[in-house]
């Protein structure tokens, strides 16, 4: 018997994908809440993503930026608090 190719056992070990749950408020206050929530976790993940960029790059960037006021650090700063606000968001939304 022939060993089946790399495509067939592909699509033999397929398992059928449940659907996602989307979790919706009910409530005027539950969206309130909600909104809050994210908010504050996409806040928290840019400032943490920020922090760990300066911490993985040589130089400090935050010095840059507040004491030598370099605006190519502050644009670079600016463009990784963005990128990681959209993978929050992207991570919020499903």
């Amino acid at each position: 018997m022939p060993p089946p190719s790399f495509v067939s056992f592909l699509f033999a070990q397929t398992e059928p994908i449940p659907a996602p749950v989307h979790w919706r408020p009910d409530s005027f206050g539950m969206a309130v809440f909600s909104v809050v929530i994210f908010t504050l976790v996409g806040i928290l993940m840019s400032v943490l993503g920020f922090k760990i960029w300066d911490r993985i790059t040589p130089g400090n960037l935050e010095e840059e930026i507040c004491r030598k006021q370099n605006i190519a650090a502050a644009i670079l700063g600016a463009a990784i608090i963005l990128g990681t606000a959209i993978v929050v968001a992207a991570a919020m939304l499903g």
